[in-house]
């Protein structure tokens, strides 16, 4: 009764993950079509202008030049019309090129989230189906246990039916062990996708360093660097002639103090979840920094430290990390190809 009832709920959140899944491709669907649309709207636009300019530049053209100023005159319209008419084909050739890699983009990243979701669903499939497969080799280790003793070893029956429950028993054992193989196999394929995806990561923020800064909704945030702010604001009390200079040579030696592998300014604490690593508190060199500088740098270090603990523990130097600074935590890889096409629709306004 209690493995048909966990089968039964193991039925159920395979039926809620399919439906779950559904829905992501319907919205992924619908995001795709807007986009198409919205492409197709703006080539509408720029086809239009481009038309009203061939139309203007044919009425230049009927013009009588009477005189010689007004023919001046329309030969210097004539020209500036010509210059906006190429600058605005190229823009054409260049948003055709940026909506054909954006569209790839897209498709690739559909793509590997569908190859990702179907690999969740294998993995889960075939960890059911080894728990299934433990508890029947279980079963038939007891079934066998209870027919050695109630069975005499003259009855042929019993020796036979031990003999089909041991051949029974050594197949599900090798069933076990392909299951394992195949796991272990879709484990590896797994760690191969997720090193993809954060290879794709790494290009984006040395491709996009420009685009995604630290003035936009999502861009790229160095991960335990120290904000030079709050040492500056210090520094303008105590030095207030030479207070730049001051608040560099403090930032950069706790930057450099961070770096220190033999510091370890952390304490481990129970929760909800096991175990956590949170800051220290007690540690010596924060108390002094909190008394001798305040609580607003003591602050900057200390966020510093939970960011190169959290992403960067063994290596303690700052990286680069795709961030969404409206919500204050790391940005996914669909926020930031939503950024970029934002942008390529806000740069063909512009054109």
């Amino acid at each position: 009764m209690s493995l048909s009832r966990m089968l039964e709920e193991k039925d159920m959140l395979h039926h809620a993950f399919y439906e779950e899944t559904r829905k992501m491709q319907r919205l992924a669907r619908e995001h795709i079509r807007r986009i198409l649309d919205e492409q197709e709207t703006l080539n509408y636009e720029l086809e239009a202008k481009r038309k009203e300019l061939d139309s203007w530049s044919k009425q230049l053209n009927k013009r009588e030049a009477l005189t010689e100023r007004e023919r001046q005159k329309l030969d210097e319209e004539k020209e500036k019309n010509t210059t906006r008419n190429n600058s605005l084909q190229m823009a054409s050739i260049e948003q055709r090129k940026a909506d054909e890699n954006v569209l790839r983009l897209v498709e690739e990243q559909k793509k590997e989230k569908q190859e990702a979701l179907h690999k969740i669903l294998q993995l889960e499939r075939k960890l059911d189906a080894k728990q299934k497969l433990e508890m029947e080799i279980e079963e038939l280790k007891g079934k066998l246990q209870v027919m050695k003793h109630l069975g005499d070893e003259d009855d042929a029956a019993v020796q036979k039916k031990i003999k089909e429950m041991n051949e029974e028993l050594e197949q599900k054992v090798e069933e076990m062990g392909s299951l394992e193989d195949l796991n272990q196999t879709l484990i590896v394929k797994e760690r191969q996708s997720n090193d993809e995806l954060q290879e794709a990561r790494k290009e984006l923020i040395m491709g996009l360093s420009e685009m995604l800064s630290g003035r936009t909704l999502i861009g790229i945030k160095r991960m335990g660097e120290l904000d030079m702010k709050p040492f500056q604001n210090a520094c303008k009390e105590r030095f207030p002639s030479d207070a730049d200079v001051k608040a560099l040579e403090l930032c950069s030696l706790w930057q450099e103090k961070m770096k220190n592998p033999d510091w370890h300014p952390y304490k481990i604490v129970a929760c909800e979840e096991g175990h956590q690593e949170i800051i220290n508190e007690d540690d010596e060199l924060l108390k002094n920094l909190k008394d001798e500088w305040g609580v607003e740098i003591y602050e900057a270090v200390t966020t510093a430290l939970k960011e190169m603990n959290e992403y960067n523990p063994s290596g303690r130097y700052v990286i680069s990390e795709l961030w969404n600074f409206k919500e204050k935590r790391k940005a996914t890889l669909k926020e930031v190809i939503a950024y970029i096409l934002k942008n390529l629709k806000t740069l063909k306004r512009k054109r």
